[in-house]
């Protein structure tokens, strides 16, 4: 027969794992297949967004617009992969850490990753807003720099796999077709 002290105590625990299993800490995460599945279903919009944002920088940088039109299109261009970034980074972030080995240095990994490219684009669209469009010649030469820091940003935010090495992982990320 429970005592009213130990119900209380069930019930206390009841809420405890309660709260835990909101953040995620009362049951192990998603399994490595699972996780693996809702990333490069978080990633594969994305990477074709950032794909078709790029195409359209480029080809914007070399038409002959003016320099208030060729801001407007780059700034919501780099605006347009910057919530891309952020939309899948909210994702991954969703998906939880892994059940696995080395499961919350990869999932943090790839958020870090994310962020930084978010970021990178954010401080891009950032730089070319504050641009002037007096004069055609500096207002290029400032876009070049902007785009010139965002490459370099967005190269050293690739995810460095080194550090990260799942096995488990490494599997799911081969055998689930989300990420095909």
């Amino acid at each position: 027969m429970r005592t009213p002290r130990a119900a209380g105590a069930g019930r206390f625990t009841a809420v405890l794992c309660t709260i835990a299993l909101l953040v995620g800490a009362c049951a192990g995460g998603p399994s490595p297949q699972a996780w693996a599945a809702a990333v490069c279903a978080a990633l594969a919009p994305w990477r074709a967004e950032i794909g078709t944002l790029t195409r359209s920088t480029q080809q914007q940088m070399t038409a002959q617009t003016s320099p208030a039109q060729a801001k407007e299109n780059l700034v919501r261009l780099l605006r347009g992969a910057e919530l891309a970034s952020e939309t899948a980074r909210q994702k991954v972030a969703a998906a939880g850490v892994p059940d696995a080995e080395k499961g919350a240095a990869v999932s943090q990994g790839f958020l870090a990753s994310l962020t930084a490219v978010r970021d990178a684009y954010g401080k891009a669209g950032t730089a070319i807003e504050r641009l002037g469009t007096g004069q055609a010649s500096v207002f290029y030469d400032g876009v070049k720099t902007a785009v010139d820091t965002l490459n370099q940003e967005y190269e050293s935010s690739s995810l460095d796999t080194s550090e990260l090495d799942s096995v488990e992982l490494k599997r799911a990320f081969d055998e689930v077709p989300e990420c095909r």
